[in-house]
């Protein structure tokens, strides 16, 4: 087991050793809350944008479901009428420049996995740089936009925003609810009162401590022909290959279960690199994995290939509270 999964199980499970961590911790806890401190004080070099902001973030480490969100928000946005926009860190991008406006022919490599998913699913205009704020200026000096979606950069605090999104994994919560390196927070638990609405991957329904939102199948895509089959293309009982690359991989092995399949798991690190001969599993079976992972894996997939496609759903009364919250934003800025 990597000590990055180490450290997962016992953030999440409990181990008495997280305690030498606790000084550390304390530094840390420190410094997020000097951050937080100065951008509500209006201190450093905070960008306000001419458009509303809407930041889509977490304050735990690992997965949480916030691309498919980003995708829903997306098509939401565009079915109101709203010219939409993205800017994204692009983790592990090393793209020529920065900023950088990604484009669908682009790799993985130069754009960062899931910006280039969310370009080639969606089209929409998104710009990578570290920097949120220059990635903001130099998207609205390409596009005419009336909102932005920041995926992720909750602790960016040199960007100001507008709206404040957060998710957070029904299953596994906040863990022991400390701080890094004690605990897989990266800002204390009393942050989840200053935001604007809190996203439960997974709950069953809203509750007082936020909304409800669940990341639902639609469809298996071959990786080499681009074909779209139904769910019940593989029957219930079969054996397949299943690659995760992603913040949380279990919880794709559990979706793939909860569908009837047999899946032999193998888990990667969150934004992995992959090669053919990394995918060569024996036996030979079909070989399922996010759409996050087969953007790194098109150029060489074989035929049998396929990623399983999903969509996020919120509840209907988060849909109704951000409808309000966008016709109160773009009524501020006619």
């Amino acid at each position: 087991m990597a000590l990055s999964d180490r450290l997962l199980d016992a953030w999440y499970r409990g181990h008495p050793a997280l305690m030498l961590l606790r000084p550390l911790e304390w530094l840390y806890r420190r410094v997020v809350q000097g951050k937080r401190r100065a951008f509500l004080a209006g201190q450093g070099d905070i960008y306000r944008a001419p458009v509303p902001i809407l930041v889509v973030g977490n304050i735990t480490v690992g997965g949480t479901g916030k691309t498919p969100l980003i995708l829903w928000l997306i098509e939401h946005c565009r079915a109101r009428g709203l010219r939409v926009g993205v800017v994204s860190r692009g983790y592990g991008a090393q793209p020529p420049q920065l900023p950088w406006r990604v484009r669908a022919e682009h790799t993985a490599a130069e754009a960062g996995d899931e910006p280039l998913l969310i370009v080639q699913r969606t089209g929409v205009p998104l710009m990578i740089d570290p920097q949120r704020a220059r990635a903001v200026e130099a998207l609205l000096a390409q596009e005419p936009l009336d909102l932005i979606l920041c995926d992720d950069g909750l602790q960016h605090y040199r960007l100001a925003r507008d709206l404040e999104l957060v998710l957070i994994d029904a299953a596994r919560g906040l863990g022991n609810r400390r701080c890094l390196p004690a605990g897989p927070l990266r800002e204390p638990v009393e942050r989840l009162a200053d935001v604007d609405a809190v996203l439960f991957n997974g709950a069953v329904a809203d509750s007082a401590e936020g909304f409800a939102f669940r990341l639902q199948p639609t469809a298996l895509v071959n990786l080499r022909s681009g074909a779209r089959m139904p769910l019940d293309h593989f029957a219930p009982g079969q054996q397949v290959h299943a690659v995760a690359g992603i913040g949380n991989p279990q919880r794709f092995f559990n979706t793939l279960e909860a569908l009837n399949w047999r899946p032999i798991a193998h888990p990667f690190a969150d934004h992995a690199s992959y090669s053919a001969e990394l995918l060569r599993f024996s036996p030979e079976l079909p070989l399922l994995m996010t759409e996050k992972d087969a953007v790194k894996c098109r150029a060489f997939a074989a035929d049998t290939w396929w990623y399983l496609a999903v969509d996020a759903a919120p509840s209907p009364a988060f849909v109704a509270w951000l409808d309000a919250q966008l016709t109160r934003l773009v009524a501020s800025q006619a």
